[in-house]
């Protein structure tokens, strides 16, 4: 799995027009603790997995090719 990092978590959002508000409810997490990973890039592993889960749900994959960033996968 592609690590997950602020820039790659801002790709996401903008791919599914997720304000930060929107993926901590969808998360399940503060709307602070996200503000703060994209931020400053620290936050748990926990975290980070329910963040990851929530784009998932959404058909969005985080990815490290050349860089950092999002897709969203085909049906």
């Amino acid at each position: 799995m592609a690590e997950l990092t602020p820039e790659a978590n801002r790709a996401a959002r903008a791919i599914l027009r997720w304000s930060v508000r929107d993926l901590a409810e969808k998360a399940g997490i503060a709307f602070t603790t996200v503000h703060r990973f994209e931020t400053t890039g620290t936050a748990t592993e926990t975290t980070k997995a329910k963040i990851v889960a929530a784009y998932a749900a959404h058909r969005v994959e985080i990815t490290n090719g050349n860089g950092t960033g999002a897709r969203l996968l085909k049906d």
